[in-house]
């Protein structure tokens, strides 16, 4: 990559670690589509894994003490299983009309929180176990499950903090069993590609730090609301990258 398409990638990288800050997700879903601009997505999914798993772990370090224990076994624990499959049918199976569904949900769970239908629901027992393993699976498939993993724990009725802890939290346990099987896939590929990496990964925990502080100044009480707007935002930027 040249040095026009790194100075995008690096802005682009800032960017998705301040949404991360301030919602727990936007990493994958924005850096992916961003790398696939000049290489294969495929491995767009590969290479982008490593900076959204140290980015990841940088945010999980900051907020640690705020996980909804509940929600991370219930939710978090079939999402990482389900994270591991994808990943692993990740290089046979993946297809645009997997992007266009992911997007679907999205927009879907948006509405649904805009319009208040989505605050009646509440995820327990089986119902959180098969929403994480789907929003894992789907996830794993296509480099961009945080959002949809997201929309999701909007079910467990969390505050500001917490959720955003928590969606961290459950994050790092998808990017832990999914990331070395992208390395296994890719590695001569991804040895290839480090300066592209690492210019991503710094600009993703500046965005980070930056996102960090945005987020104490958004209110408690309209906080679902802004998840809501960025995942509405994110469904429809996907659908543009079909």
């Amino acid at each position: 990559m040249d040095a026009t398409a790194l100075s995008i990638l690096g802005f682009a990288a800032v960017i998705a670690g301040g949404i991360a800050s301030i919602v727990g997700f936007g990493i994958g879903s924005v850096l992916t589509p961003t790398l696939s601009l000049w290489i294969d997505a495929k491995l767009a999914v590969a290479a982008i894994s490593i900076p959204h798993f140290i980015g990841t772990a940088w945010r999980f370090w900051l907020l640690k003490g705020r996980v909804d224990r509940r929600a991370l076994w219930s939710f978090g624990i079939p999402s990482a299983v389900g994270g591991l499959a994808g990943a692993l049918l990740h290089n046979v199976a993946t297809s645009p009309s997997l992007l266009v569904l992911l997007a679907v949900l999205l927009l879907f769970v948006a509405a649904g929180e805009l319009t208040g239908v989505s605050r009646r629901l509440v995820f327990r027992g089986p119902a959180a176990w098969i929403a994480g393993a789907l929003s894992g699976a789907l996830g794993g498939l296509v480099g961009n499950q945080g959002g949809l993993r997201a929309g999701g724990l909007l079910g467990f009725h969390m505050d500001r903090d917490t959720f955003v802890a928590t969606v961290t939290a459950i994050g790092l346990l998808v990017d832990t069993a999914r990331m070395p099987v992208y390395v296994a896939l890719y590695g001569r590929e991804l040895s290839g590609m480090l300066t592209a990496i690492a210019v991503s990964t710094a600009a993703v925990i500046i965005g980070t730090i930056v996102g960090g502080r945005v987020l104490r100044r958004i209110p408690d009480n309209r906080f679902r609301g802004v998840v809501a707007v960025l995942l509405a935002i994110l469904g429809i930027w996907l659908l543009t990258r079909v």
